[in-house]
C-alpha cells in the first residue's frame, strides 16, 4: 500500500485572495512610460496639488508632475523636470510647499525644484538648489518632518546626509551603515528615524547625534525590506522576505528591537512590499 502524501504548495494566507479594483480609464493616468530601474522604489510622489512619477528616459533622468485634476492620457511630449544627467532613483515633495520636491538619482546629486503656480507648462532643468556631497548613486530622499527646509538623501556610499536647503550645506553626515541602505522612516515629532539595510539589519538612529540608539536583526530573505514608522501609536511596521522567500511583515516596539512583536507570512510572490 502506498502511503498518502499530503503537502501545500502555497501557504494559506487571508490575504491571499484580496484584490484591489482600479478607477475607469478616464479616471487614471494613461500612457506615462514609468521608470523601469532594478532599485526597489515607488517612483511616485503625490500630495494635495501634484502627482510625480519618475519616467523611462534616455541619456538622463526626467520625471513627470501632473496636476492632479489632469486625468486621461498624458501627452508624450508633456512638460518634465529633466535636469539629472543619470536615472531618477527617487523624489519627495515638501510637506511644508506643495509646489516644492526634491529628487535624486545616479548622477550623486540630489536636487530640489519649483513647481510653477497651476503646473508645469515647459521643461524645467535649472534646480533651485543642487546638493553634491554623495561618492556614489543616491537612492532616498526624505524631508524632515517637523524642520522647515531640512532634507535628508541616503546613498550607496552607505552615508546619510542632512541638508540645509536654504543655504544648499550639508550640515551633518551620518556614517552608521556598512551596506546598501533600503529604507528610511521618520517618528511622528521627528526626533528619530529607522532604516532597514541590505545587512538585515533594522536600525533606530538620532540625527542630532548621528548614533543608532536601538538596532535588531530584521527579515532574512535576500531581497530588500522596507520600514514604516507608524505615527504617533510609536510602532514600527516592515515588510520583508523569509529564508523560503516568503512575504511577510512585522510589527516592532521601537524601545526593543531584540524581536519582532508580530510576524505573519503575506504570500509567495516576488515583489518588494511598500
Amino acid at each position: 500500500r502506498h502511503a498518502a502524501m499530503s503537502f501545500r504548495v502555497v501557504r494559506t494566507s487571508k490575504f491571499r485572495h484580496v484584490f484591489g479594483k482600479e478607477h475607469k480609464r478616464d479616471l487614471c493616468y494613461d500612457g506615462i512610460r514609468i521608470s523601469r530601474n532594478a532599485w526597489d522604489s515607488t517612483f511616485t510622489s503625490v500630495n494635495s496639488k501634484f502627482i510625480a512619477v519618475v519616467l523611462e528616459a534616455q541619456g538622463g533622468g526626467a520625471f513627470l508632475v501632473l496636476n492632479m485634476e489632469n486625468t486621461g492620457r498624458v501627452d508624450l511630449n508633456a512638460p518634465k523636470v529633466c535636469g539629472h544627467t543619470a536615472a531618477v532613483l527617487d523624489l519627495q515633495f515638501c510637506p511644508y510647499n506643495d509646489h516644492v520636491i526634491a529628487s535624486c538619482g545616479e548622477d550623486c546629486n540630489v536636487m530640489v525644484w519649483e513647481i510653477p503656480e497651476g503646473g508645469m507648462t515647459e521643461n524645467i532643468s535649472n534646480p533651485i538648489v543642487k546638493l553634491e556631497g554623495h561618492q556614489r548613486r543616491v537612492g532616498i530622499v526624505q524631508w524632515h518632518p517637523s524642520s522647515e527646509n531640512v532634507l535628508f538623501s541616503a546613498g550607496f556610499d552607505y552615508m546619510i546626509m542632512m541638508w540645509d536647503v536654504g543655504t544648499g550645506s550639508c550640515m551633518k553626515e551620518i556614517a552608521v551603515h556598512s551596506d546598501t541602505i533600503y529604507s528610511m522612516s521618520w517618528n511622528w515629532d521627528g526626533s528619530l528615524f529607522a532604516t532597514t539595510s541590505k545587512d538585515k539589519r533594522v536600525r533606530i538612529i538620532d540625527p542630532r547625534k548621528g548614533e543608532v540608539v536601538a538596532e535588531g536583526a530584521g527579515h532574512v530573505g535576500t531581497k530588500a525590506s522596507r520600514v514604516t514608522w507608524c505615527g504617533t501609536s510609536n510602532m514600527l511596521f516592515t515588510t520583508g522576505f523569509s529564508k523560503m522567500s516568503e512575504r511577510q511583515y512585522s510589527v516592532w516596539d521601537p524601545s526593543d528591537l531584540t524581536k519582532p512583536l508580530k510576524t505573519e507570512m503575506i504570500d509567495t510572490s516576488s515583489g518588494v512590499l511598500f
